[in-house]
């Protein structure tokens, strides 16, 4: 199983087609995690279930979407509604309410992962305006046989080198 990732976009129209296009045959899910600023039925956000971020003023997109993927349930948030720039707790604690296993949020536009008490938690960076790194980043999460392996990549779809890593999750 492979899904997308991406998140503040800010105002990208192309780039997250061109995104889009170049992985939408390999994927079974695609996540926008907020602060697109382009409204829900923007040729730019076909295919993304897309959560309402902070910047964004679509009242259409939810503040949250849960959503299973071949066996694995998704909690896909924005982040500020959470206080991700200070912690992931809050997102821990919304994860386990939902039993989700994954959590994909952005806000920060700090590209990064985590696996912590059996949650696995991707910020995809920004596609727009990244921090704390120059690469303009989204991922590739790949699920087989329990091992994740997180793929970040840049706009041109190069991996960047150091961000990726695997984790053997948890089969509960």
């Amino acid at each position: 199983m492979k899904v997308l990732i991406i998140s503040d976009s800010h105002g990208l129209t192309d780039e997250l087609q061109e995104i889009r296009k170049r992985h939408e045959g390999e994927t079974e899910a695609m996540f926008h995690c907020g602060d697109s600023e382009l409204e829900a039925d923007h040729p730019a956000m076909q295919g993304y279930a897309s959560v309402r971020g902070n910047c964004d003023l679509e009242a259409r997109f939810a503040n949250e979407v849960i959503e299973d993927v071949e066996g694995y349930r998704f909690f896909v948030a924005h982040g500020h509604m959470h206080n991700v720039k200070s912690t992931l707790m809050n997102l821990k604690y919304s994860a386990a309410v939902h039993g989700a296993k994954i959590v994909c949020f952005g806000h920060s536009h700090l590209a990064g992962v985590e696996y912590v008490d059996h949650i696995l938690f991707i910020n995809p960076g920004s596609i727009r305006l990244p921090r704390m790194r120059t690469e303009k980043t989204y991922v590739i999460l790949e699920i087989q046989n329990h091992s994740a392996q997180v793929t970040f990549f840049e706009m041109d779809g190069s991996p960047v080198s150091g961000l990726s890593q695997r984790f053997e999750l948890d089969s509960s």
